[in-house]
């Protein structure tokens, strides 16, 4: 499915070819709350990488957040957060590691999204204390990680798109 995207001021527009297109990951961890989320979380979609096409490239700041290491000290993420820097508008996720997909965020979609039949609620264990998980019988919720990837919840519901 071809998703086409923007920020809020229209400096960079992209579009990107995805398999996984339903929006059903709401991450409730501190970083994805604070950069890009609205309801206290933040959903991703997985896009193939190479099928990326991006207007506006100069608008483009990237952020990689900080993460406490187990002695305390800190070191950048490898997960780099793509936004306008005229906007603020997170665009999307791109990681080297796994450089053959990019996460865009769905609020940055333009494009109409399929519904997902049930959402993942996952990094619950770090969710802002205001937040209420708004979980449905059919959901799923995990403190941390869960259990399936973006891409095995798309195959074992039947949803992955030509």
């Amino acid at each position: 499915m071809k998703l086409e995207g923007s920020c809020h001021c229209g400096a960079v527009t992209f579009s990107v070819e995805s398999y996984h297109p339903y929006p059903f990951n709401l991450c409730y961890c501190s970083i994805c709350r604070k950069t890009a989320g609205t309801g206290g979380y933040a959903i991703n979609l997985r896009a193939e990488t190479a099928t990326l096409n991006v207007t506006g490239k100069e608008h483009i700041q990237v952020y990689q957040a900080l993460q406490t290491q187990p002695d305390g000290s800190t070191q950048p993420s490898s997960l780099e957060r793509r936004f306008c820097k005229r906007c603020g508008t997170a665009l999307w996720a791109y990681d080297p590691e796994w450089a053959e997909m990019i996460h865009p965020h769905a609020g940055a979609i333009d494009t109409l999204l399929p519904v997902p039949p049930e959402r993942v609620h996952l990094m619950t264990g770090s969710k802002a204390n205001w937040v209420e998980v708004d979980a449905k019988p059919q959901d799923r919720c995990f403190l941390e990680y869960p259990d399936e990837s973006i891409e095995a919840w798309h195959q074992r519901l039947g949803l992955v798109q030509d």
